[in-house]
């Protein structure tokens, strides 16, 4: 395995602030094969948030958007979570996704997680657990709070006697209030969104006491999708700084396509540790595959006019992690 200190240069070298932040992103570039990714995964999430940084999560549809965003992170030398939905992973295959990211593991010098984004049910919690996804968001937030605390409590039993069986940990998400669901382009904020429905800090701190999970997706005013012909609400910094202060598990901020560089930049800085990003890189791996097909009408070899799309969307991508790393 190659060593790498590419990621050394992001930070000012031999400050105390960042040393361990350091050690654990080359420790496991020099230990990859040796060491439990879902060990370093949880380690470094909790190095990042203590650093003021975040780790970017980018959902995939396909191989292309999965090396366009993993060809990024290895040139910034960052760590990179890719993300599947039940949609994405029905329509990739929920082990096709994990080999492939496997490959990528061996083919990149660089850390690749796999994450279970939003899953619905204790028996889709069940197969990509025992599929060997890094990590899971159970995903309860369209259920009366009773009923959301209860399937994620089952979710969370599940995990922890399967990590006591086999040995591989896997980290549990879960989300609270309501931030939509369709990583769409949309005319207007989804009905449902607004400040009544944010996250409160009792409720955080309750919510995670009872179900025992490792990560946190608060409402913060935070939105699904894009806005087409509308701006972006803002997101409600105070919010989540008490958030923060209430609870000692990291944050995770959802739906952020659309939000401005300085929204997520403070964000980051009140206690996000991992930021997600789909509707924004699908925008951009669309728009790019339209340009090249429009440019060339009579073009049907798909690895082509896939080329632009990756090209159009490793941009995005890497404005993102640069910008998470400020």
């Amino acid at each position: 395995m190659r060593r790498t200190n590419s990621t050394v240069s992001v930070f000012e070298r031999g400050t105390t602030k960042y040393r361990s932040f350091l050690i654990v992103l080359i420790y496991f570039v020099d230990m990859k094969s040796l060491v439990p990714q879902s060990e370093v995964y949880f380690e470094m999430i909790h190095e990042y948030k203590q650093a003021g940084k975040a780790i970017a999560h980018f959902n995939i549809s396909n191989l292309d958007q999965a090396r366009a965003i993993v060809e990024v992170a290895e040139e910034l030398g960052q760590p990179v979570i890719i993300g599947a939905s039940e949609g994405e992973r029905a329509y990739m295959g929920v082990e096709m996704i994990r080999k492939i990211v496997d490959e990528l593991n061996e083919e990149y010098n660089v850390a690749v997680f796999l994450n279970a984004d939003h899953t619905y049910s204790f028996n889709k919690v069940v197969e990509v657990v025992e599929a060997g996804y890094d990590s899971v968001i159970v995903d309860g937030a369209k259920l009366p709070y009773e009923e959301n605390v209860a399937l994620v409590k089952k979710c969370v039993d599940y995990v922890r006697n399967y990590e006591a069986k086999t040995g591989r940990r896997v980290l549990v998400e879960a989300e609270l209030g309501y931030i939509g669901q369709s990583s769409s382009l949309n005319e207007a904020l989804p009905e449902g969104v607004s400040e009544e429905n944010l996250t409160t800090k009792e409720q955080a701190k309750d919510f995670i006491l009872r179900t025992g999970i490792d990560m946190f997706a608060p409402a913060i005013g935070n939105v699904h999708g894009m806005l087409i012909n509308a701006v972006e609400p803002a997101l409600h910094i105070d919010r989540l700084q008490e958030i923060t202060r209430a609870v000692d598990v990291p944050l995770v901020l959802h739906g952020a396509s659309g939000n401005t560089d300085e929204d997520l930049i403070k964000a980051i800085d009140a206690g996000i540790a991992i930021v997600h990003i789909n509707t924004e890189i699908r925008k951009a791996f669309r728009d790019g595959e339209k340009e090249y097909m429009d440019e060339n009408p009579n073009e049907v070899a798909p690895y082509k006019f896939g080329k632009m799309g990756q090209e159009e969307m490793k941009k995005v991508v890497k404005a993102k992690m640069e910008l998470y790393m400020k």
